[in-house]
């Protein structure tokens, strides 16, 4: 699962890393992104990769009010292709949600003790994701997205039985690629990332709380602290 994460970085270090060509979506940096706000994403058309916002929780076309979203801010790699909230998206409507780290919870004792991980080569990452957009009955257009998950490496399986998928440079250029449709190739990219290219450390349970936000959450704690 992947349930919060981090974009703790500026504008400026996106543009270049994903060949960004329009962006629609002010970046400020953010240390507790939870589902239902509007995150960070990037998807191509006419040939020019977009940055935009996009609501976090999949709302499909065919949905008859807003509330599904709540429950589908993940999607699990093994059933995208067959569960009915996500079937419609892929493979067509792909997107990358950018991040920084991410956030996971394990049983320490009495509590549930936050770990962040992040990767090693590369500031600022990409998770594979799927949009759709929605249009109320009084004509609001919605657009949304959900993270895809898959099994856990070695690293992260320490912590949860599933962790979201990302993607390497090359795997995003494939990902975001309009002309891709071959499911099998999609289906190769959405595997665990390299446990050695990762690491991960605790931080305050206070990130457990959506309304905290701040760059104190994703600072290294000793696990006797809070």
């Amino acid at each position: 699962m992947c349930g919060r994460y981090t974009l703790a970085v500026e504008e400026e270090d996106l543009i270049q890393p994903f060949g960004i060509d329009d962006v629609q979506y002010e970046i400020t940096p953010r240390y507790n992104i939870a589902p239902t706000q509007t995150v960070a994403g990037v998807r191509s058309d006419h040939g020019k990769r977009i940055l935009q916002g996009f609501h976090w929780g999949l709302l499909p076309f065919w949905a008859k009010t807003k509330r599904m979203a709540y429950h589908t801010f993940n999607a699990r790699a093994e059933s995208i292709d067959s569960k009915p909230a996500f079937r419609s998206a892929f493979p067509e409507k792909r997107m990358a949600v950018l991040a920084d780290g991410f956030y996971e919870w394990t049983h320490e004792g009495e509590h549930k003790q936050p770990y962040r991980f992040r990767v090693k080569s590369r500031d600022v990452f990409a998770f594979a994701g799927l949009y759709d957009d929605w249009k109320s009955p009084e004509g609001e257009l919605f657009t949304s997205c959900t993270i895809i998950t898959t099994k856990p490496n070695s690293l992260t399986k320490k912590v949860h039985d599933r962790m979201p998928v990302i993607l390497g440079e090359e795997e995003l250029n494939i990902w975001l690629d309009p002309g891709v449709s071959d499911k099998d190739l999609l289906q190769g990219l959405l595997r665990p990332y390299e446990a050695e290219d990762m690491c991960s450390y605790p931080v305050s349970r206070s990130v457990g709380n959506v309304r905290n936000e701040g760059e104190e959450l994703i600072e290294k704690i000793a696990l006797n602290s809070k």
